[in-house]
């Protein structure tokens, strides 16, 4: 108990869809069992879009999320069309939280699963990757998404899953990539992976191309400790790990940051069953549980989740976790909440009950850049071309090459289509050129320009361009077929 405590400022959005019903719950669970919390609410979501705000959030917002450093937040609606970012995407980039920590657990025999000794807690890099949202159309025919991994990015959420494995007692860290394709995106994850794992030798460690590895959580998870993961992958396996689990509505996570941090349920607003108190509010009310222990109220956040494993126990469940001749009773949202606050100070008798003791904040190395030779050897020039003839773009293109370039290869989809295409290749409008240098020939960035300037004269519509580069001598691309 905690009642001579003062209270903690936390930031609170009851969010949209279901939001505003399990936040209500979960707040009556929370101020049942004493937590001494001082909730600012602040309104973000669908509302804010629709009122004009494209970012959904404003700046009484930030100033709370900024005064207290925690937030508890409800699922949130993105509008569909019309320009809207992802506000969940904004908050995490915004605030700089990078770790996005979602444990996923078995509650076998009172939650029905098929793996019944599940224990698993994924760790997602949250602010990079795909989720930069960084994307063009480029041709009529092609868009393009850019995803970004970066050294630091990666190495601090590398070194947080190995940190928390060393601080919670956990075994082994697993590393999922698709390194094998993409081989400078995912092949730098992978590489600092394998490096930063030197630094722990009492953990074991594997890595798993992304498609087996899910495939083997979805069918053992019990192989499984600790994933480290980028941001698409871990946001995919991390629902996939807790729907196995029991359901989706039990996903708690948080969200680290070294100034904010972030609590939420891993599911969406859900709107298609929202006003109608059938929503879990479990998922939510663990990421609570995750609070209280963060902001060091750790005999509140025991005693709840307790009372929450014995309101399980007793076969009290929403229609997500129910199942017929085993479970007790479905109860509404509210009457699940009841529940839990009529089983606060009891402890669970089959499940293992819960204790929480005070650990230091994770912290992780600084960033050292690696001083390194950067050499400038090609460009990949990308030509909007309707014409499906790869050869005749090359007649084009060669008209217009003078040293100290030459042109090496065209691709489509990444597809080598020039030279010695295949005739069954299917192509776009959309051509990756790729020029090198002349053999002991340096380039400039001046080369580059007058290439183009080239271009544009011989009415060859260049969309975009990449440079190539070396770094201490090392390939910083990846090559086409045939180099």
């Amino acid at each position: 108990m905690v009642s001579n405590v003062s209270p903690t400022p936390i930031t609170v959005a009851h969010g949209d869809g279901i939001g505003p019903e399990i936040m209500s719950a979960v707040l009556r669970i929370l101020d049942a069992a004493e937590a001494a919390i001082a909730p600012e609410v602040i309104h973000i979501g669908e509302q804010v879009y629709l009122s004009g705000n494209t970012s959904g959030i404003d700046a009484s917002a930030w100033d709370s999320l900024r005064r207290t450093r925690v937030f508890l937040k409800a699922p949130i609606t993105t509008p569909q069309g019309g320009g809207y970012k992802s506000l969940n995407v904004t908050i995490r980039k915004t605030l700089g939280l990078y770790a996005n920590v979602r444990p996923c657990v078995a509650y076998s025999p009172f939650i029905k699963t098929k793996h019944p000794a599940m224990d698993v807690v994924i760790v997602r890099e949250n602010e990079e990757d795909l989720y930069a949202g960084i994307e063009h159309r480029q041709t009529t025919d092609v868009v393009q998404c850019l995803k970004l991994i970066t050294r630091p990015g990666s190495e601090r959420i590398i070194r947080y899953a190995f940190e928390y494995a060393r601080m919670h007692g956990r075994k082994k860290v697993s590393c999922f990539s698709k390194d094998n394709i993409m081989k400078e995106t995912d092949g730098l994850f992978h590489r600092l992976f394998d490096e930063i794992a030197r630094d722990y030798p009492e953990i074991a460690t594997d890595h798993w191309i992304i498609d087996i590895g899910c495939a083997r959580l979805a069918d053992t998870p019990e192989m499984f400790d600790v994933i480290v993961t980028s941001n698409l992958y871990g946001d995919i396996i991390s629902d996939v790990a807790a729907q196995i689990s029991g359901s989706v509505g039990l996903g708690s996570s948080v969200n680290m940051g070294a100034q904010c941090t972030m609590f939420e349920a891993i599911h969406g607003s859900a709107p298609t069953i929202a006003g109608q108190d059938i929503a879990n509010p479990s998922g939510l009310l663990l990421a609570a549980v995750m609070m209280l222990v963060h902001i060091g109220q750790l005999d509140v956040a025991a005693r709840i989740h307790n009372a929450w494993l014995a309101t399980l126990e007793s076969g009290l469940h929403t229609a997500d976790m129910f199942v017929a001749g085993e479970s007790q009773q479905q109860l509404g949202t509210q009457a699940f909440a009841d529940a839990v606050i009529k089983h606060l100070g009891m402890q669970p008798q089959t499940l293992k009950p819960v204790s929480y003791t005070a650990r230091d904040a994770i912290q992780t190395l600084p960033y050292e850049r690696p001083e390194v030779r950067k050499e400038l050897v090609g460009v990949d020039v990308f030509i909007d071309s309707p014409n499906p003839d790869a050869n005749a773009l090359a007649e084009a293109l060669l008209a217009q090459t003078r040293a100290p370039f030459k042109l090496k290869m065209i691709t489509n989809r990444g597809v080598k289509v020039w030279p010695d295409g295949f005739p069954e290749t299917f192509c776009t409008d959309h051509w990756r050129c790729r020029f090198v240098g002349l053999e002991n020939q340096a380039l400039r960035h001046q080369d580059i320009v007058a290439l183009l300037g080239r271009f544009s004269e011989a009415g060859l519509d260049f969309i975009k361009t990449e440079h190539l580069y070396t770094f201490d001598g090392v390939r910083g691309y990846s090559l086409g077929q045939g180099e």
